[in-house]
């Protein structure tokens, strides 16, 4: 299985607080790496990095092989049109329909507006939403909103997907749904995903291998079983649930 993305000895502060210190990890072609810990140990800010909104202060990104960090700025574009991002609150457009929530990247590329009508109903029907094309996002719930976001992001054709905190501020019946559409991107699409993500739960459902973060450093790093079965104190506080007040 090639490398799809590495990231080594990432190092990242804002003013005196250390967020990265060292991080390293890869994710493979098609697979699924969740990134866990809890709240502040840098998870999101390692997806800024991804996509370019942040620089690392030291430390390399490389996607396919090429270096992200310090590359110019066309070859910059060029790799961050690999990705997708479902942001941990959808960020649709208030004042836009689910039609045109879904077809705004693609008439940012230009595409003729019959191939678009033929695209969106395709892409919601690939998150389980049909029907829903007039409807403005406040018409929504959380988890259909986060759909709608989905279809968005894949509608573009991405490599990789990023996911920041899918299942929060959900119930657990759609925590389940979302859980089977990451899936379904990887099966259906052959998307490379990375999921950050506090919910031990969702993760050992979904995850092919999991980076536990803490402090800003990589803890540990293994399947699901390995993460479940570790003897580390944090980890295991984190497993059973005890550190959920920290978070």
């Amino acid at each position: 299985m090639s490398e799809k993305i590495r990231i080594e000895n990432l190092r990242k502060s804002f003013g005196p607080k250390t967020v990265l210190d060292g991080v390293s990890f890869s994710v493979n072609d098609g697979e699924i790496l969740c990134v866990l810990g809890k709240s502040g140990t840098g998870k999101s800010v390692i997806l800024k990095h991804l996509v370019g909104f942040l620089n690392p202060d030291s430390g390399a990104i490389y996607i396919d092989g090429t270096e992200l960090t310090g590359a110019d700025e066309k070859t910059k574009i060029a790799l961050r049109e690999k990705f997708g991002i479902l942001f941990q609150g959808a960020a649709l457009f208030d004042s836009m329909n689910v039609f045109d929530n879904v077809a705004f990247g693609l008439r940012r590329m230009k595409l003729p507006e019959e191939e678009i009508a033929r695209m969106v109903p395709e892409m919601l029907a690939h998150v389980g939403l049909r029907g829903v094309e007039e409807k403005h996002p406040s018409e929504l719930s959380g988890g259909m909103q986060k759909r709608v976001g989905l279809a968005r992001s894949i509608a573009l054709k991405p490599e990789i997907m990023l996911y920041d905190e899918p299942t929060t501020g959900v119930d657990p019946i759609t925590a389940g749904a979302v859980d089977r559409l990451i899936l379904k991107m990887r099966d259906t699409f052959g998307i490379t995903s990375v999921v950050v993500t506090h919910d031990m739960k969702s993760a050992s459902k979904i995850a092919d291998r999991i980076v536990m973060l803490n402090e800003g450093k990589v803890l540990a790093e293994g399947s699901p079983g390995d993460i479940l079965g570790s003897t580390n104190p944090f980890i295991r506080q984190f497993v059973e649930g005890k550190s959920k007040l920290d978070m």
